[in-house]
């Protein structure tokens, strides 16, 4: 296909398909209060309901903490995506094509079936529930607005499966290292991109173009930075404890010439003393993250006890315990991490003995 040249009647053929199987989706754009929606949708009494969440929809799975989230946005008045339904021809029934778990944590909130949790803005609201807010606010909660794209009774059934599924799927969640971009930029961020971009960085630790996009290089330094300054023991793991360290670098300040010259540090010695540097294999276009971590961490914790260390074997390389701490991708597992950073560390520093290892016999 990549190769085929395109005609005239190609692209007439094309064009044809477009105006075959083109649906005219017609829609109202309606804004309902909260209070008018729970009454259309009257979860404590289904049958009466004229909002009706259809099979094809998932299960009421958001956790607390996602929940809370929502209601979070909410009070705060941040814009809402907008809920899809389609009006169903046999009853005047509105089917909740997209938004459920919208709709349906504003419902359990507000039958106090959940505390807001984890709140980060409106933290002095945590471990309230809907019945603890003073009456004023529940009422300006109910009067909260969401708009509603409502599509007329002309949209089968396939039809609303069919916007279900491309609302649901279309394009890719954003990753972590993403959303820390957009929520958590700053002067420390800005120093994790400058790290990004550093030429020896990007010639030892290999990167595909595609995670290059989604921000893999900046999600490896910052992973360095937040265990190299917090050490590999603390009880936060995964998200939390990056957003954590970002957070606070950002608001607090640091020494950008003393984290600099440890990241460099750390390159200049894997550069000087492991020939394919983080990479796994001599052809690799990739870095795992687990190996990342492993070698630039046990380095700069190694270099930390013994800044004039000098390395007598990479043989532990190819040991079986280090395939084994390095393989499974539990990236954001505490004690693995732990663990495989002492690894490489105790091995750089010779407390481990390459003859005591295990190694694959051929």
């Amino acid at each position: 296909m990549a190769n085929k040249i395109i005609t005239a009647k190609d692209v007439e053929k094309a064009e044809k398909q477009i105006k075959e199987l083109q649906i005219p989706y017609e829609y109202d754009t309606k804004e309902y209060p909260i209070e008018v929606l729970l009454h259309k949708f009257k979860s404590d009494d289904p049958e009466s309901s004229t909002i009706v969440i259809p099979g094809y929809q998932r299960d009421f799975i958001w956790k607390d903490k996602e929940k809370a989230r929502f209601i979070e946005s909410l009070l705060l008045g941040v814009p809402i995506q907008p809920l899809f339904a389609a009006v169903i021809d046999e009853d005047g029934s509105l089917e909740l094509i997209d938004g459920s778990q919208r709709l349906r944590t504003i419902d359990a909130f507000m039958h106090d079936e959940f505390k807001l949790s984890a709140l980060k803005k409106l933290s002095d609201l945590n471990g309230l529930k809907f019945s603890d807010f003073i009456q004023a606010r529940k009422n300006k909660f109910s009067l909260i607005s969401l708009r509603v794209h409502v599509i007329t009774e002309k949209a089968s059934l396939s039809i609303r499966q069919d916007i279900f599924d491309r609302i649901n799927t279309s394009g890719q969640a954003a990753k972590d290292s993403e959303v820390r971009k957009g929520a958590h930029s700053g002067k420390f961020y800005n120093f994790v991109i400058e790290c990004a971009n550093n030429p020896l960085f990007n010639k030892l630790c290999p990167i595909s173009t595609q995670a290059k996009k989604r921000g893999e290089a900046e999600e490896l330094i910052l992973r360095y930075f937040t265990y190299s300054t917090y050490g590999t023991e603390r009880k936060e793991r995964g998200r939390k404890i990056l957003d954590m360290f970002l957070i606070d670098q950002n608001e607090k300040g640091f020494n950008k010439a003393t984290k600099k010259k440890e990241f460099l540090d750390m390159l200049k010695f894997i550069q000087d003393n492991f020939p394919m540097g983080f990479r796994k294999n001599p052809n690799s276009n990739s870095t795992p993250r687990v190996r990342f971590e492993a070698l630039s961490l046990g380095a700069h914790f190694a270099l930390k006890t013994n800044p004039n260390l000098k390395v007598t074997s990479l043989e532990w390389l190819n040991s079986k315990e280090f395939d084994e701490v390095t393989t499974s991708d539990a990236s954001n597992n505490q004690g693995r991490l732990s663990k495989r950073v002492h690894f490489v560390k105790d091995c750089l520093l010779n407390k481990i003995k390459i003859n005591t290892l295990s190694y694959e016999t051929n």
